[in-house]
């Protein structure tokens, strides 16, 4: 990993710079070998050719950090994510590692020294400083991608400010976690790693407040800049204390740039100035609007709408640390894969989805204790036309043309959704990609201009008869929720419950509904249905947890209360629930109320854990600790492995994959509160 062809901005000190730091080198190991004997040692043979797939994508993961110059910043990030997770799968084999085997030494030099100045670590094996530095060089690159943007336009500013959210995070994350436990060099101490956090913070803040300068004409925006005028000097002064605290941090920084001490005084001075210039601006809290839209309205393009559109809802499909496992053994946009007997599977970083699942849900139902609630019809209707003439009418045809693939992949998506023999695994990946699209053009809504606008016309879950009409979007997204919580259901009820896998694939897509019919929350007041009402659908979610608890009660290891009283318990609030409401008729016919008053079954189940379960626990500690730093969609767009980019201002999903996929029927501060 080389520092020689780093995009650095100017260094010079300016009311436009902001900074960027390099990526730390290391030093080649080889990590497939040791690891593989290791699993095969402590376990079995067959064990170590469960987990095969992930030792090596995880020495390629590795490789390619290292030793590839020609990386795009982009493609950089890609890489050190995923060669995160890997670590944080095998970090468990690190402390079975015996002292007379062959030791694997992780050896790290410091970002901004150019000479070859390291720290070994005291004792073998120490994963902790490999981590350490790949969060650290997550920050580095994230801080790079927002230097090098061109923040001149709506989409680079956008970018810029989730770049430095971005690195922000990992070096928060470096601070709080990853650097408490490391001896190493001075870029990885306690004081950089905070002093870091605090500057990319102060440099997305000052982004923001740059727009905001823009719109200051009402006093709210007035009282917005002073306020983001206060927040910024605070975090550029933080950084440059913290620095100016340590004479070996000032001595490290000015042999790297002797123009970054200066340039961050010169930030402090300029912002503390406005914001003691401003404080005038403040208002009381009682003159302050009820609500206000911090989100701005510049958008050059049809396409830069379309961008926040889906980082606007992007909290409603970054990865939940609930419904992981299922993730893992149904999705085809999840690189890491369960099949069929256990076998973790790896796919390469550079791989772009689909990911072959290769395990097979039954068609029928395998269990008497769940129940699958029914999914919402609606009628065909074609969108791309609608919105491709709505585009040209308000925009222009060359607008249109830079969004038509978006629109056909709507339009082909809209269509699978309501086929009738697709699999469970691939209506649920198609109604999740159906959804992103919605959120993308949801700024077009409500289409009152068009020539002619597009209704949307589902039918009741329960009572197929009636049917809802809309104009607007909300009916759709409201709908297709509704499915994908239904769906959910489906693939609980299809899972063999007899073994471990088969019961946690169950909970995990009872979670994944629960999770989807919490977001119908958000979005049923909008909708105008019966089905759709948040009443019901927090009655559905009710009844999706009782059947968790049902479930997680006899699973091995399970956190869940013994007994079964709370189960029950659960479900007798169901069951007065349904009494009342607009879904009592449908779900008293059901079978809900003898499989509430019936005595829960022991269901027999295969126990014993393995060398999977471990890297699993693993993996959903990477997922928790990336959760924060990732969830910036913007950046997220620019990744060469996700399904949805922006290329030189075109907004252009992965069509032929996706195409390529249906054709074989194998078709990412405001995180929405839980329900009290």
């Amino acid at each position: 990993m080389s520092n020689d062809n780093l995009r650095l901005p100017n260094p010079n000190p300016n009311p436009e710079g902001m900074l960027a730091i390099p990526v730390k080198k290391t030093d080649p190991v080889d990590l497939h070998r040791p690891l593989r004997k290791l699993v095969a040692r402590k376990y079995s043979e067959s064990d170590a050719e469960k987990v095969e797939s992930v030792l090596e994508t995880l020495n390629k993961c590795r490789s390619d950090m290292v030793e590839r110059g020609d990386l795009s910043l982009p493609k950089l990030r890609d890489c050190l994510i995923h060669y995160f997770k890997c670590l944080c799968m095998v970090e468990p084999l690190f402390t079975a590692i015996s002292s007379d085997a062959d030791p694997i030494l992780f050896v790290w030099y410091d970002a901004f020294s150019s000479g070859k100045e390291c720290w070994v670590p005291y004792q073998p094996n120490c994963i902790q400083l490999e981590k350490a530095a790949v969060v650290f060089n997550l920050g580095a690159v994230c801080s790079q991608i927002g230097a090098s943007s061109e923040r001149t336009t709506a989409h680079g500013r956008h970018l810029a400010i989730d770049a430095f959210n971005a690195a922000a995070n990992f070096f928060l994350k470096l601070w709080k976690v990853f650097a408490k436990d490391v001896s190493a060099t001075l870029d990885l101490t306690l004081l950089f790693a905070e002093s870091l956090h605090c500057l990319f913070s102060a440099q997305a803040l000052e982004l923001n407040l740059q727009q905001q300068l823009n719109n200051n004409s009402s006093a709210f925006q007035k009282h917005r800049c002073a306020i983001s005028f206060k927040s910024v000097s605070e975090h550029y002064r933080r950084a440059y204390d913290l620095i100016q605290s340590d004479s070996a941090a000032i001595e490290h920084v000015s042999s790297f740039d002797q123009t970054w001490i200066t340039h961050l005084y010169q930030k402090v001075k300029f912002c503390e100035e406005e914001a003691l210039q401003m404080r005038s601006s403040i208002l009381p809290k009682s003159q302050l609007p009820v609500q206000a839209c911090i989100l701005d309205h510049d958008a050059e393009f049809v396409t830069e709408k379309f961008a926040k559109g889906i980082c606007r809802r992007a909290y409603q499909w970054i990865p939940k640390l609930e419904g992981i496992y299922l993730d893992l053994v149904l999705s085809e946009d999840i690189p890491f894969k369960i099949i069929d007997g256990g076998k973790l599977v790896a796919h390469p970083w550079d791989m772009p989805p689909p990911y072959p699942t290769k395990f097979a849900i039954p068609s029928s139902s395998s269990s008497s204790h769940l129940l699958a609630l029914p999914l919402k019809k609606s009628n065909p209707l074609d969108l791309y036309q609608s919105l491709r003439n709505y585009v040209v009418v308000k925009f222009s045809e060359s607008m249109a043309k830079r969004v038509e693939g978006l629109f056909e992949m709507v339009n082909k998506l809209r269509s699978e959704m309501l086929r009738d023999d697709l699999s469970l695994p691939m209506r649920r990946d198609c109604l999740i990609r159906y959804f992103k699209c919605l959120c993308m053009i949801e700024p077009l809504f409500p289409m009152t201009t068009a020539p002619n606008p597009p209704i949307f016309v589902w039918y009741n879950a329960f009572f197929p008869k009636i049917k809802s009409s809309q104009h607007n979007i909300h009916l759709e997204k409201a709908s297709v929720l509704f499915n994908l919580g239904a769906l959910g259901s489906h693939i609980a009820l299809s899972c063999d419950l007899t073994t471990i896998q088969g019961r946690r694939i169950a909970i995990d897509a009872l979670h994944d509904a629960s999770y989807w019919f919490l977001i119908l929350t958000h979005e049923a007041e909008k909708a105008s249905a019966p089905d759709l009402s948040i009443s019901s659908a927090q009655i559905l979610r009710r009844i999706i947890t009782s059947q968790i608890a049902y479930l997680e009660c006899e699973l091995p290891h399970s956190h869940s209360h013994g007994g079964g009283y709370p189960v029950s318990l659960l479900y007798r609030k169901i069951y007065d629930l349904m009494t009342f409401g607009p879904l009592a008729g449908k779900l008293v016919q059901s079978s809900i109320p003898q499989f509430i008053e019936s005595k829960m079954k022991t269901c027999r189940v295969q126990t014993g854990l393995d060398v999977t379960e471990l890297f699993l626990s693993g993996y959903c500690e990477a997922q928790s600790l990336l959760r924060e730093a990732c969830q910036t969609p913007c950046l997220n767009l620019l990744s060469e492995v996700g399904p949805d980019k922006i290329t030189d201002g075109i907004l252009w999903p992965i069509l032929e994959a996706v195409t390529s996929a249906l054709e074989e029927m194998n078709l990412s501060g405001n995180t929405p509160m839980e329900e009290n």
